[in-house]
Parts: structure tokens; C-alpha cells; sequence
């Protein structure tokens, strides 16, 4: 690995944590685009992206459960239950084409994105 690609991977788990820490975004938003600009392929960086979250979310929670914004059991039956979605996901993802995953995933990007354009917009006229 290149000292560039070490360097770039350490700017990208620093800023992803600090905007999973602020907005509490699943940390594949921010990792996957970055992922696919260090050139792995789409299903990689979903891989890498995986493994990568679990020590962002965790640390996240445990600081979000010292301020007392943390509801445990919502958040074991949702983690619980996400753990066979993520396997049907991965079962799905590696049987698509990667084009079609890549379209797929930007599509789920322009998704949240209105959807947070449009509840920042309500917020405001409230």
C-alpha cells in the first residue's frame, strides 16, 4: 500500500467519523464514494465499508449513551434484525453487476439527499 493510499485512508476515516459523529450517518455514505476514488471496486469498498462502521458506530454510541440520547433496546432489535439484512445484501450485491450496483448505490445517494434537502426545508417553515 502507497503512502498516498495510507494517508488518504486516515483522511477519510477522520472525516468520516467526525460527520457520523455530527449527523449520525451510516458511515457507507461517506466511505464507499472515497472507497471507489482509492480504486477499489464497488463491492470492496461495500466490504471495506462494512468492517469500518462497526468501530465508527460504536464509539458514536457509547458517547451518544454517556449524554443519555441512547435508546439500548431500539437499537439491539434494529441491530439484531440488520445483522440477516446485511446478510441477504451481500448475497444480492455479489450476484449483481457492478454497474448496476454502482447505479444502485447512486441512487440511494440522491435519495437521502432529497429527503434531507426536504425535512431541512419543513424544519425551516416551522
Amino acid at each position: 500500500m502507497s503512502a498516498w493510499i495510507i494517508a488518504a485512508a486516515i483522511g477519510l476515516g477522520l472525516t468520516a467519523g467526525v460527520l457520523s459523529g455530527i449527523f449520525g450517518v451510516g458511515g457507507g455514505i461517506l466511505f464507499v464514494p472515497t472507497l471507489l476514488l482509492l480504486g477499489l471496486d464497488q463491492v470492496e469498498a461495500s466490504a471495506t465499508s462494512l468492517l469500518a462502521v462497526v468501530p465508527t458506530a460504536a464509539a458514536g454510541a457509547l458517547r451518544q449513551r454517556g449524554y443519555g440520547n441512547l435508546r439500548g433496546r431500539s437499537a439491539a432489535v434494529v441491530g439484531v434484525v440488520s445483522i440477516a439484512g446485511a446478510e441477504i445484501g451481500v448475497q444480492i450485491a455479489t450476484r449483481l453487476d457492478e454497474s448496476v450496483l454502482r447505479r444502485a448505490f447512486g441512487v440511494l445517494l440522491l435519495v437521502v439527499a432529497l429527503r434531507l434537502a426536504t425535512s431541512g426545508i419543513r424544519l425551516r417553515r416551522r
